[in-house]
C-alpha cells in the first residue's frame, strides 16, 4: 500500500462525513472522487464501511439526547412512540438492500454517469422543493405520527441509487407530506443511526472473507476522518438549514453533478 493511496483514503473519509447527513448524497460524492483518484477499494467496502465514523459522529453528539430516550422508554409513550417509528423508517431499506445488495454494489455502484445525472436531477428536485409555499404540520419529531415515518422510510429507499442522496431523500419526501425543514433534518439524523449501521454490519459480512489487513487499514484511516468531520457538520447543521434552507446544497450538487459529466468527457 503506497503513500497516495493513504492520502486518498483520508481525502475520502473527509468528504464523506462532510457529506453525509447533508442532501448531497455522500455516497455519489466519494464514488465519483474516487473513480478520479483511481481508488477502487475491495468490492467497494471502503465506501461503505467508513460511514462508521459518521454513525460515531451522530452519537457522540446527540448521546445525551439518545441517553434521555433510553432512560424515559419504560415510562414515556412520545419516547416509545417516536423510537417506533425510527425502526418503522429503517424496514423499507433493510428489506430492499439486502435484496437488491449485489446490484447496487455491482452495477449501481460502477457508473459514474448515473452519479453524475442523479447529482443534478436531485439539486433541481430540492430547488423545486426549498421554494414550495410549504406549511408545515408537523415541527417536532417527536410528534411524527407512524404513518408519516414509514412513507419517509420508502423516501429513504430512492438513495439506493448512488447520487440521490439518503438525508436528501428523506428530508425531500418529509418536507412534502408536511413537516418543517429542521425537523426533517433532525429525523434524517436520527434514522442514518439504524440505516448506517445496518449497512455496515451486513457490508462488512458479505465481505468479510476478502478484505485484507491494508483493506482494513485504509477504513480506519477513512472512519476516523469521517468521524472528525461529521461532528462538525452534526453540529451546526440544523442552525444552517433553518436559516439558509437547502437551496446551497441543491446548487451544489448541480455544479458537481456538472464538473463530473466533463471530467469523464475529458478524462473518462
Amino acid at each position: 500500500m503506497d503513500g497516495q493511496t493513504i492520502v486518498n483514503a483520508l481525502i475520502l473519509g473527509i468528504v464523506e462525513g462532510l457529506t453525509e447527513f447533508i442532501p448531497v448524497s455522500s455516497t455519489g460524492h466519494i464514488l465519483l472522487l474516487g473513480h478520479f483518484l483511481g481508488f477502487d477499494s475491495t468490492g467497494k467496502t471502503f465506501e461503505v464501511l467508513i460511514q462508521l465514523g459518521a454513525i460515531l459522529a451522530i452519537l457522540s453528539v446527540y448521546f445525551g439526547r439518545l441517553w434521555t430516550l433510553l432512560v424515559t422508554l419504560p415510562s414515556d409513550p412520545s419516547s416509545r412512540r417516536f423510537v417506533a417509528g425510527i425502526l418503522i423508517a429503517f424496514l423499507p431499506a433493510a428489506v430492499i438492500g439486502v435484496l437488491l445488495h449485489g446490484f447496487i454494489k455491482e452495477v449501481l455502484f460502477e457508473t459514474p454517469a448515473l452519479i453524475c445525472t442523479t447529482l443534478l436531477l436531485g439539486g433541481i428536485v430540492l430547488l423545486w422543493i426549498d421554494r414550495l409555499p410549504l406549511k408545515p404540520r408537523y415541527t417536532n419529531v417527536m410528534d411524527y405520527p407512524l404513518s408519516l415515518c414509514l412513507k419517509i422510510g420508502f423516501c429513504q429507499c430512492l438513495a439506493m441509487v448512488p447520487g440521490v442522496s439518503r438525508s436528501g431523500a428523506t428530508i425531500a419526501g418529509a418536507l412534502l407530506m408536511g413537516t418543517d425543514k429542521r425537523s426533517a433534518a433532525e429525523f434524517s439524523f436520527f434514522l442514518a443511526m439504524p440505516t448506517m449501521a445496518g449497512a455496515f454490519a451486513y457490508d462488512l459480512y458479505k465481505n468479510r472473507n476478502v478484505l485484507s489487513m491494508d483493506d482494513a487499514m485504509l477504513i480506519g484511516i477513512g472512519f476516523v476522518a469521517s468521524f472528525i468531520a461529521g461532528v462538525f457538520v452534526v453540529k451546526g447543521l440544523l442552525d444552517f438549514v433553518s436559516k439558509h434552507g437547502f437551496a446551497p446544497f441543491a446548487w451544489w450538487r448541480i455544479f458537481v453533478g456538472i464538473a463530473g459529466f466533463a471530467g469523464l468527457y475529458f478524462l473518462g
